[in-house]
């Protein structure tokens, strides 16, 4: 079990304990996608869906998300979050989101960033179920991190 931080000794889950870390700017960056119908795509850029404008509430969850996520994952820390921003574009036919989270603090924000894609895309997919249920969602990954004892990291 070493390298696990959310395991101790015994194999019970536990919370980190960050009280010895310096606080230092961290900020993550995560992206999902939503694989719809062409005709699906069409209706949630026209901003005339039959719910409204569904990126627009999309980035307000994935916002939302991103502030609520140590209420979501049980061992996350309660971050204060200086910025959370979710945006929603189409790229190659299906829709891209993308969030960025940034805190000063002793801990990370990939949870964050990775919670408020994946709200994002949940929201996309139930103000467009009506249209097509058979949309996929997929590839809801960290892009990077910065800050914090380990450094920087970037997905090649």
């Amino acid at each position: 079990m070493s390298g696990l931080t959310h395991i101790d000794a015994e194999g019970r889950a536990r919370m980190v304990d960050v009280s010895d870390k310096a606080e230092t700017d961290r900020e993550a960056v995560a992206e999902g996608f939503v694989r719809l119908a062409p005709e699906t795509l069409a209706l949630a850029l026209s901003g005339q869906a039959r719910k409204g404008d569904v990126r627009a509430v999309a980035e307000i969850a994935g916002v939302m998300a991103a502030k609520r996520t140590s209420d979501l994952i049980p061992l996350c820390h309660p971050l204060d979050i200086a910025k959370a921003e979710v945006a929603v574009e189409a790229v190659d036919g299906r829709l891209r989101v993308t969030a960025r989270v940034r805190t000063t603090g002793r801990t990370g924000v990939e949870m964050e960033a990775l919670t408020a894609v994946s709200v994002a895309c949940l929201t996309l997919y139930d103000m467009l179920k009506a249209a097509d249920r058979g949309m996929v969602i997929e590839d809801v990954r960290l892009l990077a991190k910065s800050g914090g004892r380990s450094g920087d990291w970037v997905r090649e």
